[in-house]
């Protein structure tokens, strides 16, 4: 069953979830969530609640630029893999997300809650977001304001928002070092230091192991990429060894 299956069916295993997006699944599917999925473990459960996150929080992201455009919801389904019939759902949780009084800081605090011993998978929430934001070419300001604000209430330093904002403009738009969260005057062994870091804390595999939802390890993947490449100009443009 695919992730988009469970997020109607309410397939998942685990204890009832509560808060805001245990009633959108409760309200979307017809029941609470509780059923076992083939596994049996709360891992499930929790891939459910990270996919349901990303859609409330593109929704709620939609109403701070005021449009959700048609390259955005292209971009989400393709990236992510919808199949054409899951679509209904995946717009059915989007449309009671983006219609409900709830502000997105209640989504916001209940997936650092239950991530938050995870940071590498906030990491990946707000990456998705990024990626949605700049499906149409370009991030708006009240977009950035709303990705910094989730991304703070995610336990994440300004510091560390600059460089996750940096990986999410690319390798050829943005300064290298800001991508590995290091300074210009930083020592090799630094930069060595933290690139090895990123590549460890966000390989695809890891991530899965966490409770990535397989319908998004693939951006995961493009974010290594993007970390490669930034070491890559680094390293040359020293000499490193």
């Amino acid at each position: 069953m695919s992730i988009w299956s469970s997020i109607i069916g309410g397939a998942a295993g685990g204890a009832i979830l509560g808060g805001p997006i245990g009633a959108i699944i409760g309200a979307v599917a017809g029941h609470y969530i509780g059923q076992k999925m083939s596994d049996g473990t709360g891992v499930a459960n929790e891939q459910v609640t990270f996919t349901i996150g990303v859609i409330a929080l593109s929704a709620k992201m939609a109403k701070a630029d005021g449009h959700v455009s048609r390259e955005e919801i292209d971009a989400f389904r393709q990236a992510f893999h919808v199949p054409e019939g899951e679509m209904k759902n995946v717009a059915r949780v989007f449309n009671l997300a983006k219609q409900e009084a709830t502000g997105y800081e209640a989504y916001s605090w209940q997936l650092a809650k239950l991530f938050h011993d995870r940071p590498a998978m906030l990491e990946e929430l707000l990456c998705i977001l990024f990626h949605i934001a700049r499906a149409d070419n370009v991030i708006h300001p009240a977009e950035l304001e709303f990705l910094e604000r989730v991304s703070h209430i995610f336990g994440f330093s300004t510091a560390e928002f600059r460089r996750i904002k940096a990986e999410n403009l690319g390798p050829d738009k943005a300064d290298p070092y800001t991508i590995l969260g290091v300074t210009v005057n930083a020592t090799d062994k630094e930069i060595k230091t933290a690139y090895r870091k990123l590549i460890k804390e966000h390989h695809p595999d890891l991530l899965a192991s966490q409770g990535l939802p397989q319908e998004f390890i693939e951006l995961a993947t493009e974010k290594l990429s993007v970390i490669n490449v930034a070491y890559d100009r680094i390293e040359k443009e020293r000499g490193m060894k």
